[in-house]
């Protein structure tokens, strides 16, 4: 059986899907795919199998296209969906693993900047002395803080970046402001990362699909770009991660010394840029071009992926 595909409905139109992920779903339709709809606010509100009630019986796996879930919540939906005779493509542990830093960290440590972490709570961010020795771990210089999913680096003098890893102070008040906007959103912990110079707009965003790339984008915050990263060792490590769909997203150090892993991510609730950014890779024959003509849609291109992937569920990772 070939998989389908979960989005979340328009919370004020529960029988059509949310309007964000239209492109998406446009795609699935073209390619004939099963799509279901669930309710993002009813599984956050503590209610999987009302989030999934309309999700026929025994439809088969199912990749999920949506919202960000933290850990807890995905596998209620992994369980929900089970009851039904239903299953994820993606099963909880693998999500973990893709989704959050620590789980995909020491696959990437080579490639990615050197980072430490502890466990925090929303509104409890570590004292001094904690966040001292963590960045003890790290090399002096300048650094950045965030969550195992997160940072706040559209608020990056306040809530990301910090110009001394060794000034407490400072370290100190950008970790509180952190902590303060991300509130009950903070996910896992606080993560300490060293800086590295990247050149300004260029990163790339590469979706990877049992090991092999299939779809290179632009990052959605610089949708108009077209960047092209070296792949060969970022791929070894998504293959030594053992996730079936991930992304990287890269960027090229400004001094030179070559594309670097910003972030790793389930490609499940990983955005794609809007319109036809960035589709570098080469497509299958007869997918769509893009919006504006210059290449084919992204949202083809990764739906066709998806949909011919082979549906063989592993249960316990």
């Amino acid at each position: 059986m070939r998989p389908g595909f979960l989005f979340c409905h328009d919370p004020l139109r529960p029988a059509r899907p949310d309007p964000e992920f239209a492109a998406e779903v446009t795609a699935v339709r073209a390619a004939g795919a099963p799509l279901a709809l669930i309710g993002h606010d009813a599984l956050t509100g503590g209610d999987p199998r009302g989030a999934v009630a309309r999700v026929p019986r025994d439809s088969g796996p199912y990749w999920y296209r949506g919202w960000m879930l933290p850990a807890v919540e995905y596998g209620e939906l992994a369980r929900a969906l089970r009851e039904r005779g239903c299953a994820l493509m993606t099963p909880p542990g693998a999500y973990v693993r893709a989704h959050e830093l620590p789980g995909w960290y020491a696959v990437f440590a080579e490639l990615t900047p050197r980072s430490a972490w502890c466990p925090a709570s929303p509104g409890t961010p570590p004292g001094t002395a904690a966040l001292t020795e963590l960045a003890g771990q790290l090399a002096p210089g300048a650094g950045i803080v965030k969550d195992h999913v997160k940072s706040r680096k559209h608020e990056w003098d306040e809530a990301c970046f910090v110009p001394d890893l060794r000034d407490p102070v400072r370290l100190s008040a950008v970790v509180r402001r952190f902590f303060a906007l991300q509130d009950e959103a903070l996910t896992g912990g606080l993560v300490v990362r060293e800086f590295e110079p990247f050149v300004p707009g260029g990163e790339a965003r590469v979706w990877w699909l049992d090991g092999e790339p299939v779809l290179v984008t632009a990052h959605p915050d610089t949708p108009a770009e077209r960047p092209q990263p070296e792949l060969t060792a970022v791929g070894a490590a998504v293959a030594a991660l053992d996730c079936r769909f991930v992304t990287t997203d890269l960027a090229l150090r400004s001094d030179g010394r070559g594309w670097r892993v910003v972030e790793v991510g389930d490609g499940q609730v990983s955005g794609l840029p809007r319109g036809s950014g960035g589709a570098a890779q080469a497509p299958s024959p007869g997918v769509p071009a893009g919006d504006d003509g210059s290449g084919p849609d992204p949202a083809d291109v990764l739906v066709r992926a998806l949909y011919g992937a082979p549906a063989a569920v592993r249960w316990g990772r």
